[in-house]
């Protein structure tokens, strides 16, 4: 593995590089929301020059509910910031969430709409966490819709998604709510725990925060921790987990995804501290997860850790995406934050070392693919699809790793 150096003092404390972070931060929000903005509502996806994508083959702009909601998320972190026009992002985003996202007759969020109504009408637990997070952010920057947004999303998310028995979220079902299948997903479900953490610390409800343990408990404790700090992507109805499911290469691909290993890493530091450190478990696999992760999961000829492993740790999609570099960042800082060895520090500048010179376009944003060779490619993604994943890279390495990015940004902008 090419060298890394680790001379002086830990990245993250020092006044340069937490000036070159909020540098990238700033930028990527320039980027986004300069030409995103869809005036009939919602927001445009990017090309890569940041101009808004041509409608699809049948004439739509088609918006989907994560990312109506990721933006809303991420400029309430630049209203946070102290940042003009965010604030008109946030309010044209909950505001298309109120009147085109939702269902007003049978509840829920419609996965995607254009603008004569829905293009897929399911109702996905993936995209109604999202829907908990934006409200849980647009709370903590005093949104007046935010609190009925929370409300609406709590009573989705119990009353049609949460299964008590095993303390978790079901997946996928109709417009009127019929279930899709038996299939049960890792991806929805470490989301959910991020948007619960985020909604008890919004609103201080201890509901919140024993949904998310118990969904940690249950995907980490007792899935990973069998498979040996491997996270199980997929499962069937009874929890079993389904090493042969293969589903859409975007959200649902065969294998195991390092970068969700990484992103549970950070997510359960967050949760050990938000609990009060009660359950050592969390930072003991927070720890495990990463560092197993790095060691099976990274290229180190070449650099950036595959998108999918199969069973046996091998290579299955062996591009590399954005995402996991942005969750091994955020995870490696919180982990040396809260009494990691210097294994997390290497890791950190090693990560970056390779986003920097990799990932980051000139033009605005990161490249959201790259190839073997690591030459940027659109086989699964087009154009600049995401603020969320490298905004979130920029700003945890400068926070407390106490709570989420909302909660350390309104600490720091009080004072």
């Amino acid at each position: 593995m090419p060298w890394i150096g680790t001379t002086g003092s830990d990245l993250t404390t020092r006044a340069t590089h937490r000036d070159w972070l909020m540098g990238e931060a700033r930028g990527l929000i320039a980027f986004f929301q300069r030409e995103s903005l869809n005036p009939k509502g919602g927001f445009f996806a990017l090309d890569d020059a940041g101009d808004p994508l041509p409608p699809d083959a049948e004439g739509r702009q088609v918006r989907h509910l994560h990312e109506t909601t990721r933006m809303v998320h991420c400029f309430a972190l630049a209203h946070l910031m102290g940042l003009p026009g965010a604030d008109r992002m946030i309010d044209h985003g909950m505001a298309f969430l109120a009147s085109r996202h939702r269902d007003a007759e049978q509840g829920g969020w419609f996965w995607s709409v254009a603008d004569d109504g829905p293009v897929d009408a399911s109702k996905q637990a993936y995209g109604h966490a999202f829907v908990l997070l934006a409200g849980a952010s647009a709370k903590v920057v005093g949104h007046p819709d935010a609190d009925t947004l929370i409300a609406e999303a709590t009573e989705v998310i119990r009353t049609r998604f949460w299964d008590d028995n095993a303390g978790a979220m079901t997946e996928e079902y109709t417009a009127d709510w019929q279930p899709l299948g038996p299939y049960r997903g890792q991806n929805s479900n470490m989301h959910s725990t991020e948007a619960l953490m985020a909604a008890f610390e919004a609103t201080g409800d201890r509901m919140y925060l024993t949904m998310a343990e118990r969904i940690a408990s249950l995907i980490i404790d007792r899935h990973a921790r069998a498979e040996g700090w491997r996270v199980a992507e997929h499962f069937r109805a009874d929890w079993s987990v389904d090493r042969d499911y293969e589903g859409d290469p975007m959200f649902r691909p065969a294998g195991t995804t390092p970068g969700h290993a990484l992103e549970w890493s950070r997510l359960l530091n967050q949760l050990h501290e938000l609990g009060g450190r009660r359950h050592g478990w969390m930072i003991e696999a927070a720890r495990a997860l990463f560092l197993h992760t790095c060691e099976i999961g990274w290229d180190a000829a070449r650099g950036g850790f595959y998108y999918t492993l199969d069973w046996n740790d091998r290579p299955g999609r062996s591009d590399r995406y954005w995402w996991p570099c942005a969750e091994g960042i955020g995870a490696a800082a919180t982990l040396r934050q809260t009494g990691g060895d210097a294994r997390f520090e290497e890791w950190y500048r090693r990560i970056w070392d390779f986003t920097a010179r990799h990932l980051i376009d000139p033009r605005g944003s990161w490249h959201p693919e790259l190839d073997d060779a690591l030459a940027p490619v659109s086989r699964v993604f087009v154009g600049k699809p995401d603020l969320y994943h490298a905004l979130q890279a920029c700003l945890i390495p400068v926070l407390p790793a106490t709570g989420s990015v909302s909660r350390g940004l309104a600490a720091m902008a009080e004072g």
